[in-house]
């Protein structure tokens, strides 16, 4: 009783794919394995040695700090 079988598994994802449909499932898919592909190499980009060389000074703004880039501007 406290562990699920594959069929209960299998059930659940045939539920799921009914629900949403395979083209939703796809993209949410490809959305999550871009942004761990992203966030792997953010990971990778920190770890470099020399890169506190190239990062901007922080901003003091009411007494918080606040660092950050600008990668590209976006039309609002």
């Amino acid at each position: 009783m406290g562990s699920f079988s594959i069929w209960h598994w299998l059930i659940v994802l045939v539920i799921i794919v009914l629900i949403f449909g395979t083209k939703k499932l796809t993209n949410v898919g490809k959305d999550l394995g871009g942004a761990v592909k992203g966030f792997k190499e953010g990971m990778k980009e920190a770890d470099k040695p020399g890169d506190a060389a190239q990062t901007p000074p922080a901003q003091v703004a009411g007494g918080q700090t606040i660092e950050g880039e600008v990668k590209e501007k976006t039309k609002s």
